[in-house]
């Protein structure tokens, strides 16, 4: 159960559409005074490298941050594409994408794109220290859960954020409904055990009746297998059983006609030499939110049509973002 590591796809088109989704959340609901606990169950390692043996092993981020903040740059040349110069972007950005791009650049120094934040390194910033918000953060890793810890150690944070390591479906029983009565919580398993799908459903239908106020957040891989497709579904239900409103964005890559073939994708090392060919992975990915803020579909519809022409390539690609309550 342990063999899953965030590492091999950090900063890839998945995380991409999470994290745009999620930055632009957590901004909105951070407007109120009242402080807010934020709530991470499979935290990961918090923040990764993408010049590390595991990020160049899988060349995902290549397909994803990497290939944004290249095709973002005015002169459209990947080979001039900087962290320093990320920001001279897209004519028209959209909020929410320069707000992602800002959180990814703020944590490299240098005109080098070397490390990627997870998820708890683009929340933390967010949080309001005088409203006394909260972020929970939960890893069953052991390898994962101790990079966690010397990450959080490092931002300085004091009772502001907390680290456990634990089953972060379970963990979260305890923290529903939390004192300050307003919660964003993240749930994004690897999906690598086919019962996550399962779990997810479960741990959001108890969620719901602990605190259905509560702002969730689902990140799930679509993928050709029935769970994969029937998770969703399942959520709206959920969501409207308990007359909440809902949303459901989905960010597909597409594939290139090598894809179709199979072929090998070649990635080039640091050093200028060939890595191992890998295959083809993950495509399509998908957030569903229940109690999402009224304006996330108006920022994720200006944003995605700029990240899928990025990263959109061949056939099949595209986005969506529904939403109803």
């Amino acid at each position: 159960m342990f063999s899953y590591r965030h590492a091999f796809h950090a900063g890839n088109h998945a995380d991409v559409l999470k994290h745009i989704t999620l930055i632009s959340t957590l901004q909105y609901l951070v407007q109120k005074d009242a402080g807010i606990t934020v709530i991470d169950t499979h935290a990961g390692a918090g923040l990764y490298r993408l010049d590390g043996d595991y990020a160049l092993k899988s060349g995902e981020s290549e397909d994803g941050v990497r290939k944004l903040i290249a095709q973002a740059l005015l002169d459209k040349k990947p080979a001039k594409a900087s962290v320093g110069n990320a920001q001279a972007a897209i004519k028209n950005i959209a909020p929410a994408l320069q707000d992602y791009l800002d959180a990814v650049t703020k944590v490299n120094r240098g005109d080098a794109l070397k490390v990627y934040p997870g998820s708890p390194l683009m929340m933390f910033p967010l949080l309001r220290h005088e409203a006394r918000d909260k972020l929970k953060l939960f890893e069953l890793h052991p390898a994962d859960f101790k990079s966690l810890v010397g990450h959080v150690q490092q931002l300085e944070a004091g009772r502001t954020v907390t680290v456990a390591q634990a089953d972060g479906f379970e963990a979260l029983k305890a923290l529903l409904p939390p004192p300050n009565k307003r919660a964003l919580v993240l749930i994004d398993p690897s999906y690598e055990l086919k019962s996550d799908y399962a779990r997810v459903s479960t741990c959001m239908a108890d969620a719901m009746r602990r605190f259905p106020t509560g702002t969730y957040a689902i990140w799930y891989p679509i993928i050709p297998r029935a769970e994969s497709h029937d998770l969703p579904r399942k959520l709206k239900t959920l969501a409207q059983q308990a007359k909440k409103s809902w949303l459901h964005a989905t960010l597909n890559i597409g594939q290139d006609d090598e894809d179709e073939g199979l072929a090998p994708k070649v990635v080039i090392g640091p050093d200028g030499k060939a890595l191992p060919a890998k295959r083809p992975g993950l495509r399509e990915s998908g957030m569903f939110l229940i109690n999402p803020p009224h304006t996330l579909k108006a920022a994720l519809s200006e944003a995605l049509p700029q990240v899928l022409e990025a990263l959109g390539r061949g056939r099949g690609k595209g986005y969506a973002v529904e939403s109803g309550g």
